[in-house]
This record gives structure tokens, C-alpha cells and sequence, in this order.
């Protein structure tokens, strides 16, 4: 017998706007929009790719016709708040979702209105519901390096360290376009303004990416990092720097990075002393989130009920939650732990 997990209390720090969607929600905005679905989308499919430029296409592909049906603001808000409610349902007491505006600005007047409606929600999503909520605005691989500076002045403008603020700054999509020390001077911009620098990177690529986006980008976090296993080196550099990994084992093994769950190196980058956050990355495509990525590491990798709390500390000490946030939720590890099983 073991505690469930969805009562440990936790972080979560990898999750995407798009990516949280309820397939239902998604269903429902279709419908209100005039929007044919793909079947794999109308028929909620699971992602089972190859780990190529054709697997990543096709990911990318679905991922594009879900973003296309969020088309107003009442569509951003509610993506918003049932993020929150979908994570406080799984012990998740602060989300930090990622956002990159730029895809939604048209139909809400602009990049500014655009990230203004998501931050609104946040706040309030973090009113009502048991999950505080903060936001990380991406700027995409894929895109000029200038509009990644564009981004890096808008976040700038919402930086803070409350819910309904811009937390951090990131860089995701595809990390085999892009040239990463070309994103440097949009970091630079978002770390003036005190945003923490979070950048993709490990996942589709091994340790030499890894490597470049360590020294260009400082990051303080790493979406993903999981194949800084390969070099033990430089994940002793990872550890020493204190830079957390964001390891999302369902969207590793859906991309076609590990063939199984259980070949997510997740206890060696443990045993290395690096710190671990777990995250449920893009749901809507890959079908778990966040409960069941513990449940992975109970399951596939015999963690036991300490191990996973252990695992719930480091995703709060690498969050960017308010002080008192992390208080209530280190207290609330500790009393699960305590709990008669």
C-alpha cells in the first residue's frame, strides 16, 4: 500500500498554455469556432513518434490546430483556470505556465493585451482555486532571435515574484532550429529585469546542446536536461551551478527520446545530487499529467513514498513561488510523509 499522489503537495514547472488543454476544452472551442479537428486531436490519440524531424513535425502539426482554436479572451481564461484546477486536483499548490503570446495577439489586439489577459487569469485562477498560479513568457526557436528580444522587453514590463506576474524567461520548440547563442541578448534583457532564465534544452539534443545553452543562456533551470546523463561531467557542472531539470518522463518517451518510461534516466541524475521537478510538459497530446509522472517514477522506477517526497521538495525549491508559498508547501510534504499509509 502507498499514500495516493495526488495528495502529496507539489510544484509544477514545466506546462505549457496549449499543451494543458482539456481534450474536451479543445473539443469546445473547436466546435465554437467553426473548427475541424485532425482525428488524432477529435479522437484524443496519444503521441507514440519517432525521434526525427518527422516525428517532431507531426507533433508540432497537432500542436499548431489546437493552438488555432483559441481564438478570443474568454478562451484564454478559461485555458487558465482549469490549468489551476487540473493541478490542484493532483496536489499542485503553484504552476508555472509557459506562454508564448505571440500566436494569440491577433485576435485579442496584440502582443501587450495579449499577455495581460493571461497574467489577469493567472491572478485570479490563483483566487480561486488552491493553485497559485505565475507565468513564463517563451519566446520560440523557430522565430528571429528579434522577436525573442521583443518578448524579453514585454516580459520585463510584468516582472515580479507574485502570482499573475512574469516569473521567468524561456526558449522552447524545436531544439534543432535556432542557434542558441543568438537568443543570448533576449536573456540579457529579461535578467536586468530580475526574470529567471529558463530555457528547453536536453530533450532532442544531448549534452553538447546542453552544454552551449548552460554557458550562453545561465540558465537557473532546464526544460527537460534529462540527457545531461550522458555526460557525467557535465552534469556534475549542472549540479554544482544549482541549475534544477525539468523532466517530463511522458513527453520523452511520446517524442521517441526513451523507449520506455523506465529508461528516463531519472535515478541517475538523482544519485548525481542534481534536483529534479518533475512536469507533465504538453497533456493535451501526451495524455498523463503531473499525479501520473510520479506515478512513473513509483511505478517504473521503484521510488518509494520518502523518494517521491523528496522529488515534491526539489520541484518547490527550484520553483520561483513566493517564500510563503514554499513554506506551506515543504509543510505539507512533511505531513504527507506522516501520514499513516
Amino acid at each position: 500500500m502507498f499514500r495516493p499522489v495526488h495528495t502529496l503537495p507539489k510544484a509544477h514547472l514545466h506546462l505549457h498554455f496549449t499543451g494543458s488543454m482539456r481534450p474536451q476544452t479543445l473539443k469546445d472551442l473547436a466546435t465554437r469556432h467553426g473548427i475541424r479537428l485532425p482525428e488524432s486531436l477529435r479522437e484524443q490519440h496519444l503521441l507514440r513518434l519517432t525521434p526525427d524531424e518527422r516525428g517532431w513535425f507531426r507533433f508540432q502539426r497537432l500542436y499548431d490546430a489546437a493552438r488555432a482554436c483559441v481564438r478570443d479572451e474568454q478562451d484564454m481564461r478559461r485555458i487558465v483556470l482549469e490549468a489551476a484546477e487540473d493541478d490542484a486536483a493532483e496536489g499542485s499548490g503553484w504552476l508555472e505556465l509557459q506562454v508564448d503570446p505571440t500566436s494569440y495577439a491577433p485576435f485579442v489586439g496584440g502582443l501587450t493585451p495579449a499577455l495581460e489577459i493571461v497574467l489577469d487569469a493567472a491572478a485570479a485562477a490563483s483566487e480561486q482555486t488552491p493553485c497559485q498560479v505565475g507565468i513564463i513568457v517563451a519566446a520560440s526557436r523557430i522565430r528571429h532571435p528579434l522577436d525573442a528580444r521583443i518578448l524579453a522587453r514585454l516580459a520585463a514590463r510584468y516582472a515580479g515574484d507574485s502570482p499573475g506576474q512574469v516569473l521567468g524567461f524561456g526558449l522552447s520548440n524545436d531544439e534543432r532550429r535556432g542557434n542558441t547563442p543568438e537568443f543570448a541578448a533576449a536573456f540579457r534583457i529579461a535578467a536586468r529585469a530580475g526574470l529567471a532564465s529558463l530555457p528547453h534544452g536536453g530533450e532532442l539534443l544531448g549534452p553538447e546542446h546542453i552544454a552551449t545553452a548552460v554557458r550562453e543562456l545561465s540558465p537557473a533551470r532546464l526544460g527537460h536536461g534529462v540527457r545531461s546523463a550522458e555526460d557525467p561531467e557535465l552534469l556534475r557542472r549542472i549540479v554544482r551551478a544549482g541549475i534544477a531539470l525539468e523532466v517530463c518522463p511522458t513527453s520523452n518517451v511520446a517524442l521517441g527520446v526513451y523507449p520506455t518510461a523506465a529508461e528516463v534516466p531519472l535515478r541517475k541524475l538523482l544519485d548525481a545530487g542534481a534536483t529534479v521537478a518533475l512536469g507533465a510538459d504538453d497533456p493535451l497530446l501526451f495524455g498523463p499529467r503531473l499525479a501520473d509522472q510520479y506515478r512513473i517514477a513509483r511505478e517504473d522506477h521503484a521510488f518509494t513514498d520518502e523518494e517521491l517526497a523528496e522529488l515534491a521538495r526539489g520541484s518547490v525549491r527550484a520553483s520561483l513561488a513566493p517564500s510563503e508559498t514554499k513554506a506551506r508547501l515543504l509543510a505539507g510534504i512533511g505531513a504527507w510523509t506522516a501520514t499513516p499509509i
